[in-house]
């Protein structure tokens, strides 16, 4: 029996459900993460996106990448203030953070996060990326005045982290809104 197995999209490693292809892309759970799966994928041109919980969502039976329900899981981008912002803006509520220097803007921001988590939910999300950060992260743990932005193909929507739960903002640049305004 072969070590890596790549039938109807799905990859099996050692007999594993290890992953899912999209396009010219692999969706593979981090804990097979070594030299052999990655030469595997690169030799058929596939680049590996190393996600959490990939394993265990097909061991339940979840279809992934555009075989089901699982294809709605939307990437995530978690959304730090710059060290160099005014201090007075970090880990304020969203109503004192538009109070005082109105509302939050990428240019205040650098992104500490950008990859797939095995949720949608912003709870989830929250839980995960204060206590137990995923591959990649490199950031603070998550907190208030970070922006939670959930994306796919059809386009982004950002979600303030407030003193309680979450609040749905806009998160566009001055720069993106004037363009915009000007194309209608």
């Amino acid at each position: 029996m072969p070590g890596i197995l790549l039938k109807n999209g799905l990859i099996s490693y050692y007999g594993n459900p290890a992953g899912y292809t999209e396009n010219e892309k692999a969706v593979v759970d981090s804990i097979f993460r070594n030299d052999e799966l990655s030469g595997w994928l690169k030799s058929r041109s596939l680049t590996p996106q190393w996600t959490d919980g990939v394993m265990e969502r097909l061991l339940a039976g979840e279809r992934l990448g555009g075989m089901g329900a699982a294809s709605q899981l939307k990437n995530v981008r978690i959304w730090q203030l710059k060290p160099d912002v005014d201090i007075l803006m970090k880990f304020i509520s969203y109503e004192e953070m538009v109070r005082q220097f109105g509302e939050p803007t990428p240019e205040n921001y650098r992104v500490a996060y950008d990859g797939q988590l095995d949720t949608n939910d912003l709870e989830a999300i929250y839980a995960r990326c204060n206590m137990n950060h995923p591959p990649g992260y490199n950031g603070h743990s998550l907190s208030m005045s970070d922006v939670v932005e959930l994306y796919d193909a059809q386009g982004s929507e950002y979600h303030y982290c407030d003193r309680f739960g979450f609040q749905k903002i806009n998160f566009e640049s001055p720069d993106q809104t004037q363009t915009m305004g000007m194309s209608m």
